[in-house]
This record gives C-alpha cells, structure tokens and sequence, in this order.
C-alpha cells in the first residue's frame, strides 16, 4: 500500500503538533499547516522526520490559502488521504451568552465552523474520487448537547454545529470510501487548555490519530473520546 498522507491544521502546538508526532510514527507523511508560516516550520525543525513531513502556510479562514496549501502538498508530497481539522479558537470564554459580543460569535465561526467547511470543500472531494478519506474534526465536550453549560457561549455553540457538520458530511460520502468523524480530545494541557487540565497532549492526540487511520469498515458520523462513541 502505498504511504497515506496527514494534512493537519492548526500544528504547530498543542494537540495538533502531537498528532503530528503520532502520525509520522504510525508511518504516515504528514503536511504541518498553520496561520503563521514560521511558527510552523519551527514546529518542523522541532520534530524532525525529513522527508516524511512538510510546513506549509495555511489560513483556514482564507480559501484562497487553503487551496494554495492543497496544491503545495500535492505537489511536495503526494495527495493527501487524512484531514485532521484541529485549528479553533476560544473567544470571550468568561462572558454571558447574551454579553459575548455578535464579532466573537462569527470570528468563532470563522475558524472553528467555515474553516473547516472551506477545508472539506478542498480536501474531501479528492479522496471521494480516489475511494479512500479519513476527515477527523476536533470538536469538544462543550459542545455536547447532553451536557451543555453557559461556559464560553460562542466557542461551545461552534463545536456543536461543528458536529452537525461531521454528521452531514459522513452521510454525503457515505460508501464513497471516506470516513468523517468528530472527536473531542478531552481537558488536555495546551496553551487554550492551560496547565492545570487533567490530560496531557499524547492523550488528548491519541483519539485523533486512531480516527485519522481507520480501517475501511470503521465508523462514520460519529463522535467519539478515547475511541468510545460520545453521545452527542
């Protein structure tokens, strides 16, 4: 089999730096994206995997920038079989729904919602065609329905409409060889998780790296914490 290709955004710290790591371990190539171009390649030196991984600039709030970066790792690496939606952002968490300002909803939105819109609208449609894809949106345990609180208005209502998304998106390529599924890492230690949370990176990543590399007959449409099914 041919070696399969990662793109992940948002790498250059935190979980999705160490999805990156976990990756390549598994054998993957892996395209590290991120806004700032030099924060990812410094991100690159720090993992140091050669040929196997590439830093390429990526603004999901950009489409112009998305496709860029689709055609650069195409053109670099190969086409790319696993998008890994890890980029988000976390606004106004301390502030009232009805007191989050109407900007912090839509630049929440921006990236944590039609970024990875934007994304799939690049990335998916290819591996459609090619029969094989793996989409993992990062999402969060905010987000949940079930147990959803007034904490951080504008970022939890993201992630649930995040989960909509996963869930039309598995029905849209349904037996068409691509498998999308949302996961929520848990409370992991990273600058927007900050240090007092109970998980560390490698476990927050593990879930995400386990979704990204599924076999053909996995799931689709789910969500999913340590490879257990969430409800939603």
């Amino acid at each position: 089999m041919a070696r399969r290709v990662a793109l992940v955004t948002g790498s250059n710290r935190g979980i999705g730096l160490e999805t990156c790591r976990q990756l390549l371990a598994l054998g993957l190539g892996v395209v590290m994206t991120g806004r700032d171009a030099r924060a990812v390649r410094s991100a690159l030196d720090r993992i140091g995997h050669g040929a196997n991984a590439i830093a390429v600039p990526m603004d999901v709030t950009e489409p112009e920038s998305i496709r860029a970066a689709f055609e650069t790792a195409v053109s670099r690496i190969g086409p790319v079989d696993v998008l890994v939606n890890n980029a988000a952002i976390l606004l106004h968490d301390d502030a009232d729904v009805l007191d989050t300002p109407q900007d912090g909803f839509r630049q929440t939105f921006e990236t944590n919602v039609f970024g990875v819109i934007e994304a799939c609208r690049v990335f998916v449609p290819p591996m459609a065609e090619r029969g094989y894809g793996r989409v993992v949106n990062v999402s969060s345990g905010a987000g949940q329905l079930t147990g959803m609180s007034n904490y951080a208005p504008a970022y939890a209502i993201s992630k649930t409409a995040l989960n909509a998304f996963t869930r039309i998106l598995a029905a849209t390529y349904q037996g068409q060889g691509v498998l999308a599924n949302a996961v929520d890492p848990g409370w992991v230690r990273t600058d927007m998780g900050g240090p007092s949370a109970p998980r560390s990176v490698q476990e927050g990543a593990d879930g995400i790296a386990w979704l990204a590399t599924l076999p053909d007959d996995g799931p689709t449409g789910g969500f999913f914490r340590d490879k257990r099914t969430l409800p939603w």
